[in-house]
């Protein structure tokens, strides 16, 4: 899936190995584990909250559902 993402903006396998190697060399080999760590965090973190909203307005919805009064028929 994200190298579907990758490859729709133009980028080939050269520029993502080419990417790879310079993130490898600003960061060190030991460090990539916990950066990698880090923005699976923030990723879980952020699809946590997105449940969150989501479970929110589902429970707004319903609770508007039964708190409206049907219409009298005349």
């Amino acid at each position: 899936m994200t190298l579907g993402i990758l490859l729709i903006f133009g980028l080939g396998t050269q520029e993502i190995i080419f990417i790879a190697l310079i993130i490898l060399l600003l960061f060190g080999g030991s460090k990539i584990p916990e950066l990698m760590k880090g923005i699976g965090k923030g990723v879980k973190s952020f699809k946590d909250g997105m449940a969150g909203i989501e479970d929110e307005l589902k429970s707004d919805v319903k609770k508007d559902e039964t708190t409206s009064k049907p219409e009298e028929k005349k």
